[in-house]
C-alpha cells in the first residue's frame, strides 16, 4: 500500500494532503477520506484527480459516497444517472455541463480503481468503452429530440420507415478496449435517403442534411472544450474519403465506396467497427455490407502483401518519428501486438467467422485454441499487452492527456513506476524492455520477408578499409590497392571527422556497422568513387539521425537500391540528401519501380492525411511535400531503369501534381470556411462546395511535366457577386475566393522544413502580374474575348481543367471552345505567332547570353518551335476542325492535325519524333543535374542534329507559307 511508495513521493503526498485538507475544510466527508491510503495514492499519482478534487468538491463527494469506488460499475445505475441528468437539461449549455460532470466523475473513479488495481485490465477497458457508448447514445437522443421539434422525423423515401443515425465506433472503442484518455474514432451512417416528415410550423429537410446536423451536434457536444473541460476528442477521419468526404453517408453510398475504392488500410481498420446507436435491423444490414469488405470468403493469402506493407510502415514510422519511448507506437509496443492479432483476422477471418470480432483477448484465445501461435508466444504477447496497457494508463492517468510517451523527468518517472507497482524507475524499465523484446521477436516473425534475413557474407576487408586512420604504413598500402586509394580514404576521412564531432557512441557504432556494407555495395556498381561522393551529403545529413543508418544496415536490399539509384542520377542523390525520409521508399523495390497510377496516388495520399488534424496546415503541408518527394523518387527510379517510357513518366508526374492540387484545393477551402464560413448564393443560402476551378497551362495542361517543372495555372471562381460568407467574420464572395487562391499558392510555394512543393506560376492569368489572383468566370470570358493577345490564345490551347467544381468546368469549357474556334485571318495570325517566337528566341535562346551551345528549348529548331507550329495550326484550323479541342498535349494534337489532313502525316511524324527525342533528353539532363545548353558534340552524341534540321525546315515551310 502507501507505505511502499518511494521516499521521493512521500513528501509530495503529504503536501497534497495538506493542500486538500485546507481547501475542502467545509466538506467533512472529503476531509476524512484523505486518510485513506488508496485515495491518497491516487491523489499523489494523478494530477487530474487531484485538481478535480480541488475544483469540483461536489463531484468528489459523489465519488466517495456509498461503495462507488470499491464496487464494479452498475450498468443500470449509470444509464439511469445519464437519463436523469440529461432529461433536466434545457439547452446545449446545460447539456455540455452535465456531460462533462458525468465524464469527470467516472474518469476519477476509473483512474482510482486502475491505479490501485481494484479492477482487472479487461474490466477497466470494458467500462471505459461502455461509458463512451453511453455518452454517445444519450447525447444523440437528446440532440435528436430537439432537432425533430424543428424538422420532424427523418423517413425513408422508398420504404417509409423511420430513420436514425447509426454511429459506428472504430478503433479501441469499437473493440471495447478504450484507454483512459483516448480520442474516439467514429463513422456516421443512415439507411435510406428521404426527407423529414415535417408537421405544422416545421421545415422539411433531406435525411442527409438532418443527419449531418445531428452528427455535427454530437461532435460539438463531446469534443468542444468548455470551462468544464471536454468529454471525448472526436476523430472522423476514418470515414469514406476522409476529411473531404461527407460527414454522413447512406448505406448505398457506403457500399459503393468500400466496393469500388476501399483500401487495404481500411480493411484493417474496419475489423474493429461496431455500431453504437441505431435500429438493430438497420445495424444488421450495415454489418452485412461492411464485413465482406474486411473478410474474404476464403483464406485470403492475398492479404500477405498488404500486411507486409503495413508491417513495414509500422517499422518505418517507428524509425522516422523516433518513437522509442512510446509504449503504443514504439518497437515492441501495443500496436505491434494488435497487428499480430489482426494479421490472422484479415487472412483467416473470412473462413473462420470466430475471428470476425474486434476484441483482442478473444482473438488471442481463438488463436491459442486452434494452435495458430505457440502457447508460449500467446502467453508472452498477452502478458506484454497487459503490462503495456497498464503503462499507457499510468501515463494518461497523470493528467488525463492522450499520450503514450514515457516521461523524461525523474519525478514523473517515479510516479509511473509507483503506478506500475515497481520499486523504482530502473526496475520498471527492465520489465518494460523484457516485454518489448518478446513482442519485437514475435512481430518480426509475422509475415516475414526476404529482406529480414541476415547477410552472412564476410565484411572484414570492407571494415578494414572503413576503420583505417591513414598512418604512413597504411598510406603506402593504399597506393598499391586498386580499391583502397588515397582519394577514397580522403573521402572517408571527411566522414570520420564529422562523425567524431557530431555523433555519440551509439551513433558511431551504427555508422561503423553501415559503412562496410555500403562500401561493399558501392564497389559492385560501375562508378564507385563517383557514387560515394554523391552519397556523402546524404551520409552527412543522417549522422545525427542514426536510425536511418540502422535502416540501411538492417535492410541490404534498400542499401542496394540506394547505391543503384544514386549511381545513376545525381538528382536522385540530391533529393534523398535533402529529404532522408525518402530512404523509407527503398524498402519496397516492387513499389519503387512501379509507381502508383492516379487512383493509387489519391488513395495513398488520403490515407496519410487522415492522421493529421484538418486545421493543422503546417503538418498538412509537410505531408504533401513528403508525399510528392516520395512519388517523384519512384517515378525517377522507374525512369532511369527503363520501367517507364517518356510519355508515362510525364503522365505520372502530371498525375502527382493533379493529386496534390486536388488535396491542396480542399485544404485551402476548409481553412477558409473554418475562418469565414461558407460563401452564399443569390438566395443567401450557404454554398457547401467551392465554386472554384484550377486550370493547368503549359506542361501541366499538356500532361508533359518534368521533374523540376513549375505549375502554370489560372484560378477561376463563379460565386454570386456582392454576397457574403455565412461565418462570424464575413467576406464578400469574390474576396473569399481571392484569399482562398492566395492560401492555395502559399500551400504550394512556401518552403517548409520538408522543402517546397511546387513553384506556382500565375503569370498567365488575365492581365498577368497585375491581374487578380482569382478571376471570376465572367471576367475571364470578357478578357479572353476583348483583351487577350494572340499568344494568350496560344496558351489557351494547352489549358485544361485540373480540379474544381464540375459546373464551373463545363462553363469554362464552353468559353474555351468559343475563343479557340473564332474566325481568324491566317496571314495576320501567322505574323503574330512568328513575331512572338522571334522575341522569345532573342530573349531566352542561347544567343541572348552569348553562348555558342544549342538551347534545347528556345533555340531555332528546338522544343518551342514545335509547340508554336502546333499552336498556329490549331488556331488557324480549329473553327473548321473542332476535334482539335479535345486535346491539350502536343503529341495528340500533332496526330489530330495529320488525321484531319491539315498537315502531311510525314510532317506530323517527324515533329512527334523530334519532340519525343527533345523531351527524353531534357528528362535525362534533369536527372543528371545538367542544363538544357548542349555543346555541338553533345548534340551529335544525342543524335539531335537531324531533328533540329527537320524542325527548322518545317518551321520555314509552315510558318512562312503565306509569304
Amino acid at each position: 500500500m502507501w507505505s511502499q511508495v518511494p521516499n521521493s513521493l512521500s513528501e509530495f503526498a503529504s503536501k497534497r494532503q495538506d493542500l486538500l485538507t485546507t481547501h475542502i475544510n467545509t466538506h467533512s466527508q472529503l476531509k476524512s477520506a484523505l486518510s485513506n491510503d488508496a485515495l491518497l495514492k491516487t491523489l499523489t499519482l494523478s494530477d487530474y484527480v487531484f485538481t478535480s478534487f480541488q475544483s469540483c468538491p461536489a463531484i468528489a463527494q459523489t465519488l466517495l459516497s456509498d461503495d462507488f469506488l470499491t464496487t464494479a460499475l452498475n450498468v443500470t445505475e449509470v444509464e439511469d444517472a445519464f437519463h436523469q441528468q440529461l432529461e433536466n437539461c434545457q439547452d446545449e449549455a446545460e447539456l455540455y455541463k452535465a456531460l462533462r460532470e458525468l465524464r469527470r466523475l467516472h474518469q476519477m473513479r476509473l483512474i482510482h480503481r486502475d491505479l490501485n488495481r481494484l479492477s482487472p485490465l479487461s474490466d477497466t477497458l470494458t467500462e471505459l468503452s461502455f461509458l463512451a457508448d453511453t455518452h454517445i447514445r444519450y447525447t444523440l437522443a437528446w440532440l435528436d429530440k430537439k432537432l425533430q421539434l424543428r424538422y420532424g422525423q427523418p423517413v425513408a423515401k422508398k420504404s417509409g420507415d423511420p430513420q436514425s443515425l447509426i454511429v459506428i465506433a472504430m478503433g479501441k472503442q469499437g473493440a471495447g478496449e478504450l484507454n483512459l484518455s483516448s480520442d474516439i474514432d467514429l463513422i456516421f451512417a443512415f439507411n435510406e435517403n428521404g426527407d423529414t416528415a415535417a408537421g405544422e410550423g416545421q421545415k422539411s429537410i433531406s435525411n442527409q442534411e438532418y443527419f449531418t446536423k445531428l452528427g455535427q451536434g454530437l461532435i460539438q457536444a463531446l469534443d468542444k472544450v468548455t470551462q468544464d473541460g471536454f468529454v471525448y476528442r472526436v476523430d472522423m477521419r476514418l470515414r469514406p474519403y476522409g476529411q473531404s468526404g461527407p460527414l454522413v453517408m447512406n448505406f448505398s453510398a457506403l457500399e459503393n465506396y468500400y466496393h469500388d475504392q476501399g483500401r487495404d488500410w481500411e480493411r484493417y481498420a474496419m475489423i474493429k467497427a461496431r455500431a453504437v446507436t441505431g435500429n438493430p435491423a438497420h445495424i444488421q444490414e450495415l454489418m452485412k455490407i461492411l464485413r465482406p469488405f474486411s473478410y474474404r470468403k476464403y483464406v485470403d493469402f492475398s492479404a500477405f502483401e498488404s500486411l507486409r506493407e503495413m508491417k513495414a510502415r509500422i517499422r518505418q514510422e517507428t524509425v522516422r518519428r523516433n518513437l522509442g519511448n512510446n509504449v503504443k507506437l514504439g518497437s515492441g509496443g501495443i500496436r505491434e501486438i494488435e497487428f499480430i492479432a489482426q494479421a490472422f483476422q484479415l487472412i483467416r477471418g473470412g473462413k473462420e467467422v470466430e475471428l470476425q470480432q474486434p476484441n483482442i483477448f478473444k482473438v488471442f484465445h481463438y488463436l491459442k485454441e486452434h494452435e495458430y501461435l505457440p502457447f508460449d508466444a500467446i502467453k508472452e504477447l498477452l502478458a506484454a499487452y497487459h503490462f503495456l496497457r497498464d503503462a499507457e494508463h499510468a501515463i494518461q492517468g497523470l493528467n488525463d492527456e492522450q499520450s503514450q510517451t514515457l516521461p523524461s523527468d525523474e519525478f514523473n518517472q517515479a510516479r509511473i513506476a509507483c503506478y506500475m507497482g515497481c520499486e523504482d524507475w530502473p526496475t520498471f524499465c527492465v520489465q518494460l524492455d523484457a516485454h518489448r523484446d518478446k513482442v519485437m521477436l514475435h512481430f518480426k516473425n509475422i509475415v516475414a520477408d526476404d529482406s529480414e534475413q541476415e547477410n552472412q557474407e564476410d565484411l572484414e576487408p570492407w571494415q578494414s578499409i572503413w576503420l583505417q586512420h591513414g598512418d604512413d604504413e597504411q598510406a603506402s598500402d593504399n597506393a598499391s590497392d586498386p580499391i583502397n586509394t588515397p582519394l577514397l580514404q580522403q573521402t572517408l576521412q571527411k566522414l570520420r571527422d564529422l562523425a567524431e564531432n557530431k555523433m555519440q557512441a551509439i551513433g558511431k557504432q551504427r555508422l561503423d556497422k553501415a559503412m562496410p556494407l555500403l562500401l561493399k555495395a558501392l564497389w559492385q556498381c560501375e562508378h564507385p568513387q563517383q557514387t560515394l561522393e554523391r552519397l556523402v551529403p546524404l551520409l552527412e545529413a543522417i549522422l545525427r539521425r542514426t536510425a536511418y543508418l540502422v535502416l540501411l544496415s538492417e535492410n541490404p536490399a534498400a542499401l542496394q537500391q540506394l547505391v543503384r539509384l544514386c549511381g545513376a542520377s545525381p538528382w536522385i542523390a540530391k533529393s534523398i540528401a535533402e529529404a532522408p525520409l525518402l530512404l523509407d521508399e527503398l524498402l519496397h523495390p516492387a513499389h519503387l519501380y512501379n509507381p502508383n497510377d492516379k487512383a493509387g496516388m489519391i488513395g495513398d495520399l488520403d490515407q496519410r492525411l487522415l492522421r493529421i488534424d484538418p486545421l493543422d496546415l503546417e503538418e498538412q503541408m509537410d505531408a504533401l511535400r513528403h508525399y510528392a518527394s516520395a512519388n517523384k523518387l519512384q517515378i525517377a527510379a522507374s525512369d532511369i531503369t527503363g520501367a517507364l517510357p517518356l510519355m508515362k513518366v510525364s503522365d505520372h508526374l502530371t498525375w502527382l501534381a493533379e493529386t496534390i492540387l486536388e488535396r491542396a484545393l480542399w485544404m485551402s477551402w476548409q481553412q477558409m470556411v473554418d475562418k469565414y464560413g461558407y460563401p452564399s448564393n443569390a438566395e443567401g443560402e450557404a454554398v457547401m462546395e467551392p465554386e472554384f476551378l484550377i486550370l493547368g497551362y503549359g506542361k501541366l495542361g499538356g500532361i508533359e511535366l518534368s521533374y523540376g517543372s513549375d505549375l502554370d495555372m489560372v484560378f477561376l471562381h463563379n460565386a454570386t457577386p456582392n454576397k457574403y460568407t455565412k461565418g462570424e467574420r464575413e467576406l464578400e464572395n469574390g474576396v473569399f475566393y481571392t484569399r482562398m487562391g492566395q492560401r492555395l499558392i502559399h500551400i504550394l510555394n512556401t518552403t517548409t522544413r520538408a522543402g517546397q512543393l511546387y513553384e506556382a506560376d500565375m503569370r498567365l492569368r488575365p492581365s498577368g502580374a497585375s491581374g487578380m489572383i482569382v478571376a471570376s468566370l465572367a471576367a475571364f470570358e470578357k478578357y479572353q474575348q476583348q483583351e487577350a493577345w494572340t499568344w494568350e490564345h496560344q496558351a489557351l490551347i494547352r489549358a485544361r481543367v485540373i480540379t474544381g467544381d464540375e459546373g464551373v468546368a463545363q462553363k469554362y469549357t464552353q468559353i474555351r471552345r468559343e475563343i479557340l474556334t473564332k474566325d481568324r485571318n491566317p496571314a495576320q495570325l501567322q505574323q503574330e505567332v512568328r513575331e512572338m517566337r522571334d522575341k522569345m528566341r532573342d530573349n531566352l535562346g542561347s544567343q541572348s547570353v552569348g553562348k555558342t551551345q544549342f538551347q534545347l528549348k528556345q533555340d531555332a529548331g528546338g522544343i518551342v518551335d514545335i509547340e508554336f507550329i502546333v499552336q498556329y495550326l490549331v488556331l488557324a484550323n480549329c473553327e473548321q476542325h473542332p476535334q482539335l479541342l479535345s486535346w491539350t498535349d502536343n503529341i495528340r494534337l500533332l496526330e489530330t492535325l495529320a488525321s484531319q489532313n491539315i498537315i502531311d502525316p510525314k510532317q506530323s511524324d517527324a515533329l512527334i519524333q523530334a519532340y519525343i527525342a527533345y523531351r527524353s533528353l531534357a528528362h535525362r539532363r534533369v536527372l543528371q543535374n545538367q542544363k538544357l545548353l548542349l555543346d555541338p558534340h553533345e548534340l551529335d552524341q544525342a543524335g539531335l542534329t537531324p531533328h533540329i534540321d527537320t524542325v527548322t525546315a518545317l518551321w520555314q515551310e509552315i510558318m512562312n507559307s503565306g509569304q
